[in-house]
C-alpha cells in the first residue's frame, strides 16, 4: 500500500468519525497534497485528477470528460476544489471511434481561487 494512499485512508475515516459544521464544503483531503501558489489560485504541486467522457460529438465527450473531472474532484476535495475551469496544467485527448462517436480524456491539477479581501471604504 502506498503511503499517500494510507494517508488519504486515515484522512477519511478521521473526516468520517468527526462531526463537520453544518455547510462544509471541504473534505480536508486535499490538505494530504503539497500546495504551490499559481497566481491568485493555490493548487496541488504535483497532483492530477482525471475525467473521462463519450459523446456523439466532440463537444459533448468532452464536456462528459470536464463533468467526470468536476465530479470526482469535488467528491474528494470538495466544492471548492472542483472547478476544471481554475485547475492547473490541463490537456485532453480524443478519439473517433468506427461508430463516429467520441471518447475524451482531460487531466488537470485541482486549484482553489484565493479570496482576497478588501478593507472596507468610510
Amino acid at each position: 500500500m502506498s503511503k499517500s494512499f494510507a494517508m488519504a485512508g486515515a484522512a477519511l475515516v478521521a473526516l468520517l468519525g468527526a462531526p463537520l459544521p453544518a455547510g462544509a464544503q471541504e473534505t480536508g483531503l486535499a490538505a494530504i497534497h503539497q500546495w504551490v501558489s499559481v497566481g491568485r489560485k493555490t493548487c496541488m504541486e504535483s497532483h492530477y485528477h482525471d475525467g473521462n467522457g463519450t459523446g456523439k460529438t466532440k463537444k459533448d465527450a468532452e464536456r462528459a470528460a470536464v463533468q467526470s473531472w468536476e465530479s470526482f474532484t469535488i467528491w474528494e476535495y470538495g466544492q471548492p476544489w472542483g472547478r476544471y475551469a481554475a485547475s492547473e496544467s490541463k490537456t485532453a485527448t480524443c478519439d473517433m471511434a468506427a461508430d463516429k462517436s467520441f471518447s475524451c480524456q482531460v487531466t488537470s491539477r485541482p486549484c482553489v481561487i484565493k479570496v482576497v479581501k478588501r478593507a472596507k471604504r468610510r
